[in-house]
Parts: structure tokens; C-alpha cells; sequence
């Protein structure tokens, strides 16, 4: 008996959603809640699990194809056997090249002395098809010890791996040999190469393209712009961090005083912490901040909920937690929904300076930079080397006014330069 396999609810107010790519090709085996493909929404990866035994009869769409919540993308042959479905399998399916691809990635991923595939995120996947390495034999560092990226990236660098291009073989008979025509000339060194790319944009980049626009076409959007000195975060960082290691089992990064700087400054200035909805201001006694952290298709903030509750080693786990699993693509999209203030970290990439666009519905994002030694003018008139960081505000001017947004931004450089305000709730 076959049973459909249906697009899952992906969340509130997500209708529709991308066929990124085919886990599971027709005649394999599939255990009940096993990923057969993965869906690329607004905002994350979603795997579609299978909801019985059995052995995939059948892919319904294509990759590319956009499908609404409730369609049926594939059939499953519910307590068959591989053998059962193998000329099933062997029917023309939908992905041509991707999905012979795919197929043998699968074999590939087959665990030694097992039946079962590994599970593996997008991310991952794509990794080991580029690297041309064997999942099986490389120890997971990520939730439950799935993959990640990461580990993909060490173990092809440790085997020497270069990333691998598609062979594309032929489908028909070579024609009878003719005779052999000139040989080009060679390409000489300083030829300019003139090759061209076409890459379909993904569901997560077309979605970001959109809302930067739209906060750009409605927002009245400007920068204020500070620096700071990070010579007291540093050195408070280097005498704890051993010590906060040890308790905490996470290392002290810079980020969490950031973040507890941002929510003593958007207590004091809570305009900066609000957002317009039609023609009301809606206020927020609570500080939910977005933390931009890298994923393989771009972007994604996943929302640190009530930060100006949690401690710093609160704080720095939970962002741990977030970067691990964007780059393994298992954030959820509740992680992500909400979140009352951004705050973006270019500094890791070397940027000097930037001019951060919000995230709407919120009203302002802080952007920091890279630090490095700049003269910096003490009181006494000493020119002395300091650590210093440009930090930049961006902000809905319709809602927040510069005095505002100067006062919430200059909060932060105090409590920055001074964490003892950080303790003492100044």
C-alpha cells in the first residue's frame, strides 16, 4: 500500500516552501521519520521525514518546484523491501543529474558494517559531494554527534581533499571517429578568461534580498557612530576566561557583554527596543536580541529570548548552540521568529566600519567591527595605543530620534569601557 508523503507545517505564516533536495531516491529504503528531502523556506532548511516503513515508491515533484504545506511531494510503498521497489527505482526520476547525483551520495553515506544511511544535513551533504570524502569515517562534533560542515572541511583538509567538479558522462553511443582537426592553440598566461556562472538564488537569499529592500523603502533609516576602547573587556576576558571555561564549559567570548551592554543601555532608552506596527508604537519590556551568525546559504538570526534575564555564560552557550547548528542547518524556524533587537558582528570577516540595515519589524540594529590599535588621547593629553572598535548604530528615524539613539549607543560604550557597570546595573 502506498502512502503520501506531505509537505509538513513549516511554521506560522510560511505557506509555501522550495524542493532544495532529494535525501532519498525511488527504490531505497526508508524507516518511518527518516528525511527523505529537504525544503528550503524563508528562513531555514526543513527536512520532510517519511511517515512510514518501507521503500520510496515514487518523487511527485522536482527539485525547484515550489509546493505549498499539505502537498503530496513523494509515495512511499509502506513494509516493502529494497528489492521489492528495485524496478520502480529504476523508472526515470524527477532531478535528472541532481538526482543520479544524489542517489550516489547516498551510497556513499552508507555507515561501515550497517544498512542504515547517516543523516545528514544540506549543508554537510554538499561538503562531502565537494570534498570527495567518507562521512562514514569522520567523527561528528555536532548535536547527538551528527556532522557539521566544519567537520567535513577538517577531515578533507587533514586527507589533503580538493573540492571536486561533477563529472558529466555521456548518454549516447560516440559517434564513429572522424578525423582529428587541428589542435587549438594554447592558451597562453595572460589570456583573460571570459567563463560565466548562472546560480539559481535560493529561497533564503531571495528572502533576504527582499526584506533588506523593504527596510530600505519604508524605514527612515540612519547611523550614529561611536568607538570604543575594548582595553577593560579584554582584560576581563583574559583574567576569567580559564576560570570561566571550567565552570561554565563555554568559552568567554566578547559577544556576551555586548549583549548584556545592549540591554542595559535599551532599559534605559527603550524607544531603541520598540517597533511601529500601522500607526501605534508597541514597547517592549523585555529584550529578545537577534544575533547574526553565518549559515552556508547566508545569513540567519536566530533570537537569544529574554537576554536581559540571562548570565553571561547563559548568553554565550546559547549563541554557541546557534552557530553550531546554522552551519549544519538544524535551527528551526521558531528560533528565529521574533526578536526585538539585532546586533551583527562584521569584526570576525576583518570590517572595519559598516553601515548595518535593520531587521524589520525592529527599529535599530548595532554593528560591531574588528579591533585594532589606534592612538587614543588620554585626559592628561598622553598619546597612547589603545584596542579600540567602531560601533554602529542604524535606526528607524520615524520612531527613534538621534538624541535617542546617540544616548542608548553611548550607555553601551560605558558599560563597554567599564564593566563593572555591567554588575552593578548602572
Amino acid at each position: 500500500m502506498a502512502t503520501d508523503v506531505q509537505v509538513p507545517t513549516l511554521g506560522e505564516s510560511v505557506t509555501e516552501a522550495t524542493l532544495g533536495e532529494w535525501l532519498k531516491q525511488p527504490g531505497d529504503a526508508v524507516a518511518a521519520d527518516e528525511p527523505i528531502a529537504s525544503l528550503e523556506t524563508d528562513k531555514v532548511a526543513v527536512d520532510v521525514p517519511s511517515p512510514v516503513d518501507g521503500v520510496l515508491a515514487e518523487h511527485v515533484v522536482s527539485v525547484g518546484d515550489t509546493i505549498e504545506v499539505g502537498a503530496v511531494i513523494a509515495r512511499v510503498n509502506e513494509g516493502a523491501s529494497g528489492g521489492d521497489a528495485a524496478e520502480k527505482g529504476s523508472l526515470k526520476k524527477p532531478g535528472g543529474d541532481d538526482a543520479d547525483k544524489s542517489s550516489a551520495t547516498e551510497d556513499a553515506h552508507r555507515e561501515e558494517g550497517g544498512s542504515q544511511p547517516m543523516t545528514l544535513s544540506p549543508a554537510v551533504r554538499r561538503a562531502v559531494l565537494e570534498h570527495g570524502v567518507d562521512p562514514s569515517k569522520i567523527k561528528g562534533s555536532g548535536k547527538d554527534g551528527r556532522l557539521t560542515k566544519d567537520d567535513v572541511l577538517q577531515a578533507a583538509k587533514e586527507q589533503g581533499a580538493e573540492p571536486q567538479e561533477p563529472s558529466l558522462e555521456r548518454t549516447e553511443p560516440a559517434p564513429a571517429p572522424s578525423p582529428a582537426p587541428a589542435a587549438p592553440a594554447a592558451k597562453t598566461s595572460g589570456e583573460a578568461s571570459r567563463k560565466e556562472e548562472r546560480v539559481r538564488m535560493t529561497r533564503l537569499r531571495q528572502t533576504i534580498a527582499s526584506r533588506l529592500k523593504e527596510a530600505q523603502n519604508t524605514a527612515a533609516l540612519l547611523t550614529t557612530f561611536n568607538d570604543v576602547d575594548m582595553s577593560a573587556v579584554m582584560e576581563a576576558r583574559g583574567q576569567y576566561k580559564d576560570l570561566f571555561e571550567k565552570k561554565h564549559g563555554i568559552r568567554l567570548g566578547f559577544m556576551s557583554f555586548f549583549v548584556k551592554a545592549a540591554c542595559l543601555a535599551l532599559r534605559d532608552v527603550p524607544s531603541v527596543n520598540a517597533r511601529i506596527d500601522g500607526d501605534e508604537i508597541v514597547y517592549h519590556d523585555y529584550v529578545d536580541v537577534s544575533v547574526a551568525v553565518s549559515a552556508p546559504n547566508g545569513l540567519v538570526v536566530p533570537v537569544i529570548r529574554n537576554a536581559e534575564s540571562m548570565s553571561f555564560a547563559e548568553i554565550e552557550q546559547t549563541i554557541a548552540d546557534f552557530g553550531a547548528r546554522a552551519m549544519d542547518g538544524s535551527l528551526s524556524m521558531d528560533e528565529m521568529r521574533g526578536g526585538t533587537f539585532t546586533i551583527s558582528n562584521g569584526g570576525v570577516f576583518g570590517s572595519l566600519l559598516s553601515t548595518p540595515i535593520i531587521n524589520p519589524p525592529q527599529s535599530a540594529v548595532l554593528g560591531m567591527h574588528r579591533i585594532e590599535k589606534r592612538p587614543v588621547v588620554l585626559d592628561s593629553g598622553e598619546i597612547v595605543a589603545r584596542p579600540m572598535m567602531y560601533l554602529a548604530l542604524s535606526y528607524d528615524h520615524r520612531l527613534i530620534d538621534g538624541r535617542e539613539a546617540v544616548t542608548a549607543l553611548v550607555r553601551m560604550k560605558e558599560a563597554l569601557e567599564d564593566p563593572m557597570r555591567l554588575l552593578i546595573d548602572l
